[in-house]
């Protein structure tokens, strides 16, 4: 209930910064971090619960921003072609999950990889140009409903994956990721679950998909299929702490944070940074940062008085 309540009074707060803050750089930084937590979560169910190694995120977050923005130029309100853009990927994963998932471990990821690339080429062949939206839109472009969209994408996927955490299908996810063997004797229907999740995050990318079109003015039709997409929430989820609610969340405000860093300090220099930073985390941090919390929180637990009246003997 405590962690509920300071949820939403961050939930709140975040809602009054266009109010308060009109620097634009804040609010640029804050809309960034929603998208790679959105990112990330989605990768977050397939691969931090249900333990699929999935290198493919970027055709899904892809595929929702190339529909968002087709149906955008319609004349479609930018909410409902958000649906549309989840709804697509959703498809999508549905098509592949299938073949996808008789492939086990590591060919899973290269399958997915082999996915992203395949998705990557296709569109750089069909679509070599540059993406514009509506014109009315570019001649009013404005910051503030695309951070209330980000916010209120960030926080229903926030919401579902915590539900997910609690819930006997999250279960289902978790027994699969630390023993599939296992769970199928004991009568769980592993390739029903992983199919499930393949779902629940191809549409959670493409919702981050569509919003990175409503957020993005112009850019070339590949750039939401470029690989990146697929190892930055990798990245994100296991600085974090993959297979946890907050992990994805801390690991996008770091990642953003330092990005922008790095960025200016080091130019191209920071994808070997952060690659480095990668390697360090997964040989010695393996629960991300989360885990870092945790191991305080127990060294203050074990450092707390007695209260009077309790004897341990």
């Amino acid at each position: 209930m405590r962690q509920l309540l300071l949820f939403l009074a961050l939930v709140i707060c975040l809602a009054l910064m266009p109010l308060v803050i009109t620097k634009v750089y804040v609010l640029n930084l804050i809309i960034l971090i929603c998208l790679y937590t959105i990112l990330s979560h989605s990768w977050n169910i397939l691969g931090g619960y249900t333990g699929q190694i999935s290198l493919g995120h970027s055709t899904f977050f892809g595929i929702g921003a190339l529909i968002f923005r087709y149906l955008w130029t319609l004349g479609i309100p930018p909410y409902l072609a958000l649906c549309g853009a989840s709804i697509s990927s959703l498809l999508l994963a549905s098509v592949i999950g299938f073949p996808a998932f008789k492939l086990k471990g590591h060919y899973f990821a290269i399958g997915t990889l082999a996915l992203s690339m395949i998705g990557s080429i296709t569109v750089q062949n069909i679509f070599p140009g540059v993406s514009f939206p509506p014109p009315q839109f570019l001649s009013k472009y404005d910051l503030v409903p695309i951070y209330y969209m980000a916010l209120t994408v960030a926080v229903i996927t926030i919401g579902l994956v915590s539900f997910l955490n609690r819930s006997k299908l999250g279960l289902a996810f978790v027994c699969i990721r630390d023993e599939e063997d296992a769970a199928e004797s004991i009568g769980i229907n592993t390739f029903k679950y992983k199919v499930i999740s393949m779902t629940l995050s191809a549409l959670i990318a493409g919702l981050g998909g569509g919003l990175f079109s409503f957020y993005v003015a112009s850019y070339y039709y590949y750039v939401p299929f470029e690989l990146g997409w697929s190892f930055d929430p990798v990245l994100i989820a296991s600085i974090g702490g993959a297979g946890t609610v907050a992990g994805p969340v801390l690991g996008s405000i770091v990642f953003v944070i330092l990005k922008e860093l790095f960025a200016i300090s080091l130019g191209q220099m920071n994808v070997l940074i952060f690659g480095i930073v990668f390697i360090f985390t997964v040989l010695f941090l393996p629960k991300g940062l989360i885990g870092i919390l945790e191991m305080i929180q127990g060294v203050k637990t074990l450092r707390m008085p007695l209260r009077r009246g309790h004897d341990p003997s």
